[in-house]
């Protein structure tokens, strides 16, 4: 069915649109939900895509033809190139047995190796996995911090221990990023006893739908023999004052309910826009 997004808008509780993530809600537009449909089916990047940044092709597409809606109720299914199939739910707990069940048979239907459902709230879901959406600002300046050095600035034999740092934190994506350290933004790290402990980063800026400039999420991270002392704490600090500096309007992000990085962000004054909750199908 054709999508409607004066069907959708009035269900959507969190300003978030499937296969781009959290959005700012300024951003969020019936424009935007057709140019996510325009692509689906060409593995094509929007130009704000947060994503692009790390693939030349867009990995998750939008199921156009399998799209469910009526004015209580959206269900916005997508597939992931690995076989992952999820259905996203914009309406009432009481349609959660629908999208449940819809998953469940569109996941067949594509041969899909696993289906998820994902549904929006304002509290986190004590049964699924929930991850709060927060907003940043850069309206006032934040100060710098001391202490945190750009990982191409440290000391050869210092800089050489962030393979290691990675590696202790590679479910946390700094793995990942190592793997591309050389195609990214600067990270910033935190440095003690002549290794690194601590790091955030790519710290890198893209221009949103409307035209604002987004600070990147970054991946962030302290090794656990270091926790307690503040790093982390300083490592967000040295973040905000870099997308401040370097012309960021403002910074989504994506934290697990209760987690440090939530708590932290909480601490910090970040506006909370509601969670994002996932479960198995």
């Amino acid at each position: 069915m054709e999508l409607s997004w004066d069907l959708l808008r009035p269900v959507m509780s969190v300003p978030y649109l499937p296969t781009l993530g959290p959005l700012h809600p300024d951003a969020v537009s019936a424009g935007l939900l057709d140019a996510i449909a325009r692509v689906a089916a060409t593995g094509e990047f929007l130009p704000h895509d947060k994503d692009r940044r790390w693939s030349d092709r867009k990995d998750e597409r939008l199921l156009v033809g399998d799209v469910r809606q009526d004015r209580l109720r959206t269900l916005l299914p997508t597939l992931t190139g690995r076989g992952v199939l999820h259905v996203h739910l914009y309406g009432g707990s009481e349609h959660r047995a629908e999208a449940r069940e819809t998953a469940a048979k569109l996941a067949a239907l594509h041969d899909a190796a696993a289906a998820r459902l994902v549904w929006f709230q304002a509290q986190p879901d004590p049964v699924a996995a929930s991850t709060r959406v927060q907003l940043r600002t850069f309206d006032h300046p934040a100060p710098a911090v001391d202490g945190i050095e750009h990982l191409d600035a440290l000391p050869g034999p210092v800089r050489a221990t962030f393979g290691a740092f990675a590696e202790k934190l590679a479910d946390e994506g700094f793995a990942f990023l190592y793997s591309r350290i050389d195609s990214v933004g600067l990270v910033l790290t935190a440095v003690r006893d002549d290794r690194v402990v601590g790091a955030i980063g790519p710290m890198e800026t893209l221009p949103d739908p409307v035209g604002k400039a987004r600070l990147l999420p970054q991946y962030f991270g302290v090794l656990p023999e270091y926790r307690g002392l503040g790093l982390g704490r300083q490592l967000w600090r040295a973040a905000m004052h870099w997308g401040g500096t370097h012309g960021a309007d403002y910074q989504l992000l994506q934290t697990t309910a209760g987690g440090a990085s939530d708590r932290l962000c909480q601490a910090e004054g970040l506006a909370d826009l509601g969670f994002v909750c996932t479960t198995t199908a």
